[in-house]
């Protein structure tokens, strides 16, 4: 760990299509290898097939399926004492949206058969409507921490 301040956060640019900085952390975390147009067509291609599917914006239907996503609560591993316990700990906001996007993009990838923006856009409709698999690891994740409550004491 460095002994100096704490680095800072790198600004990043709202998208130009929707001026969205949620689009633009989505694109990031779909980039492969630097590409980032090729990330950014299929942003844009699952947008359009939320706004086909749905007749709504599709931002909305975006940030909606993320909010299901979201966490509030996660368990960390701590060692105390020669036994590692499962601690509940809040999830700060940017880690909540990163775990979110994570999720999604994940699930999405493990589907199979289809081009990768309708996985996407299948995925982000399932959390849009809570169902699918990344409602599940929200849910999941919740009953860990719920289950580990009696060791929130140790808590640093």
């Amino acid at each position: 760990m460095s002994r100096k301040k704490r680095a800072s956060k790198r600004e990043i640019k709202a998208d130009l299509k929707y001026n969205s900085l949620l689009v633009t952390r989505f694109i990031n975390k779909i980039m492969y290898d630097g590409k980032r147009s090729v990330a950014e067509k299929i942003v844009y291609n699952v947008l359009d097939l939320l706004q086909e599917k749905t007749n709504k914006s599709p931002l909305e239907i975006f940030e909606a399926a993320l909010n299901n996503i979201k966490p509030e609560i996660e368990v960390k591993s701590r060692r105390i004492g020669g036994a590692t316990y499962q601690i509940p700990i809040e999830v700060p906001r940017h880690r909540q949206i990163s775990l979110a996007l994570n999720w999604i993009i994940g699930f999405a990838r493990s589907r199979k058969a289809k081009p990768m923006h309708e996985k996407l856009a299948a995925e982000v409709l399932d959390a849009y409507n809570n169902t699918g698999s990344a409602i599940k690891k929200k849910e999941d994740t919740h009953k860990m921490a719920d289950a580990n409550r009696a060791f929130a004491h140790f808590r640093w």
